[in-house]
């Protein structure tokens, strides 16, 4: 928000983290809305946008990190448009894997049977069999889409204006395809934009595969169906949401506890070897972190700040060798000499097989994400 004149409004939905307590003496130009109940996703943010004044609305969830110049470009994009559209963006997982619902299709009954039967996984480039996430579209170019993921939706005043705010029919999941829907219907385009990318960690919120998450789910796109498709069509798509999201989230709960029973014994087989994209002063400093929190082998520095030290092992520009020749099977990058635009672009660039965390300037904490579907872990520095 360097260079924009905007103001930023954070809705709380009763949280139990102690948010309350740790935000109340910080941050006095931000402002809190602090629900004494769980409104949900839609009605959260409708709080949010009735008392916003700006010519732009963010909708942004919690867990994500944006690039320092994703804003201006964001909005730059759509002056083009004259405000005629909407837009989402770019999104990674906290791996650095593009996430395929950056760009997504309605779900009519035949694009989702084609994504549940898992053809879009046989087919994943086809126009007709994997349209559920426009798999035929290049993710590095910026696109007309139908779809704008709820997690980072750019909209116009003078389109919100004419089609309101989020359905609260809906408490999680599918209002992003609804308020979509009525974008589009109002004459307006909606846009995915590659030219910047945000982290979006995902699983923070709701488990994937939990038998919550598929019941929300399963709700919300029957309420999409009812309201933009009608009854005929309803009756069959029910049926095949029920089957399959069901089946699905079966298999997933099952995936995910074998998972966790993997990596626990790779855990105490494989130990962490971990490089650190940091100057010399910000090395140290995680260095002492993971000190006092697990105990994980320190390769080297990967240096950003042209120093050379008895710790720096690489350069930034040889990020995609160091770790052949270093055996490391996790980074950590540290925000404050690199910017999160830079820590983004780079993550893109580090193989599968290695952990990705991020240390932000200032935040006394490790965190990141290696699965979509499970929450990510922190490491957080005792200032008691």
């Amino acid at each position: 928000m360097k260079n924009i004149d905007g103001e930023i409004i954070v809705v709380d939905n009763n949280s139990s983290d102690g948010s309350f307590d740790f935000f109340k003496n910080r941050f006095p130009k931000i402002k809190f809305i602090w629900n004494k109940t769980n409104l949900g996703f839609a009605k959260a943010n409708n709080e949010a946008l009735k008392i916003s004044k700006g010519n732009y609305t963010l909708f942004l969830n919690p867990d994500t990190i944006i690039a320092e110049d994703c804003l201006e470009k964001c909005v730059d994009f759509l002056k083009t448009k004259n405000d005629d559209a909407a837009l989402g963006i770019k999104m990674l997982d906290g791996s650095g894997k593009f996430l395929k619902e950056s760009k997504r299709a309605f779900p009519s009954p035949v694009t989702s049977f084609y994504k549940l039967a898992g053809l879009s996984k046989l087919f994943p480039h086809s126009k007709t069999f994997s349209k559920y996430h426009l798999g035929n579209l290049d993710e590095n170019k910026n696109h007309k889409v139908d779809v704008l993921a709820g997690a980072f939706m750019m909209i116009p005043k003078k389109i919100l204006e004419k089609t309101g705010g989020f359905d609260e029919q809906f408490f999680m999941y599918g209002e992003d395809i609804d308020l979509s829907y009525r974008i589009q219907k109002a004459g307006f385009t909606n846009y995915y934009f590659a030219e910047s990318a945000i982290i979006h960690f995902k699983g923070e919120s709701t488990k994937k595969g939990s038998v919550n998450y598929v019941k929300m789910f399963y709700k919300a796109m029957s309420i999409f169906v009812k309201k933009h498709y009608g009854e005929k069509q309803a009756g069959l798509y029910s049926f095949l949401l029920n089957s399959a999201i069901f089946f699905r989230g079966s298999l997933s709960a099952i995936k995910r506890i074998g998972k966790g029973f993997l990596e626990k014994r790779n855990d105490s087989i494989n130990q962490i070897k971990v490089v650190i994209a940091a100057s010399e002063e910000e090395f140290k400093e995680v260095k002492n972190l993971l000190k006092e929190s697990v105990p994980e082998k320190i390769v080297g520095r990967i240096e950003t700040d042209r120093h050379f030290s008895k710790n720096t092992i690489a350069s930034l520009r040889d990020l995609v060798n160091v770790f052949s020749f270093s055996g490391a099977n996790e980074i950590i990058f540290c925000e404050g000499q690199l910017s999160f635009k830079q820590i983004i672009s780079a993550m893109q660039k580090v193989p599968q097989n290695v952990a990705i965390k991020i240390f932000a300037n200032g935040s006394h904490a490790i965190i990141g994400s290696d699965d979509k579907n499970l929450p990510g872990n922190i490491i957080i520095k005792n200032l008691e």
